[in-house]
């Protein structure tokens, strides 16, 4: 993965108001495509793609049979499972390396080029990921009462501690981990076969932040 980048303080209003739909009942993919949509248009990120108001762009997992399509229209970005007959663009993605095209593109590339570019928006710092993370999920059953986030700073050892209570998890990993993890841009499970992050906990308790990754990452 590539170096850490940092969110504009505060988003174009052009980008800011695109209205980033799904459709109801939606898959995994659908979900992810949205909520990563919306990121970037949060943090001005891609605004020509994201304002475009034409062009349909096929999204397919290099590993799983999942696909979905990414419309641009008149009044906003409509992202629906499936593939049409002839999008005007289509890329094959890794879905647990940040849209990494395991592919060339094919139709328009500049449309793909831009649409490859909107799926991936800068990360946040992983002390702001990881407070976005707890306000999101804090109130879940099971979840623990502190979270901890441990990384190794330019000083040593840094540490957020979310919460007050008994019950504790721990993760530990680079900042630039945390700050994937913690904003949904990787999933949970995924890093953790990787190596690249230490938790201290028990199993139910990994169990339930997986689901509350899942929750950030899939915006349900």
């Amino acid at each position: 993965m590539t170096g850490t980048m940092t969110a504009p303080a505060s988003a174009s209003a052009g980008a800011a108001d695109v209205d980033v739909r799904i459709e109801e009942d939606a898959s995994p993919l659908v979900r992810l495509l949205g909520r990563t949509l919306r990121d970037s248009a949060r943090t001005g990120h891609a605004v020509d793609t994201l304002t475009r108001s034409t062009g349909t762009v096929a999204v397919r997992s290099h590993d799983t049979p999942q696909a979905a399509t990414i419309t641009f229209g008149d009044h906003g970005i409509d992202v629906a499972g499936g593939v049409p007959a002839e999008p005007d663009a289509a890329v094959t993605v890794d879905l647990n390396a940040r849209f990494a095209p395991t592919a060339d593109p094919a139709g328009d590339a500049d449309l793909a080029g831009g649409v490859l570019r909107a799926l991936t928006p800068p990360l946040p710092g992983w002390r702001d990921a990881a407070q976005r993370f707890w306000d999101a999920t804090r109130s879940l059953p099971g979840i623990p009462d502190v979270l901890i986030a441990v990384t190794e700073g330019p000083e040593g050892l840094e540490q957020a501690v979310l919460g007050e209570g008994t019950t504790q998890y721990l993760i530990a990993g680079a900042p630039e981990t945390l700050a994937g993890v913690f904003s949904g841009a990787d999933d949970l499970v995924a890093v953790l076969s990787t190596g690249a992050l230490g938790i201290q906990g028990t199993m139910s308790q990994l169990s339930v932040m997986t689901g509350a990754s899942w929750k950030v990452r899939f915006d349900v």
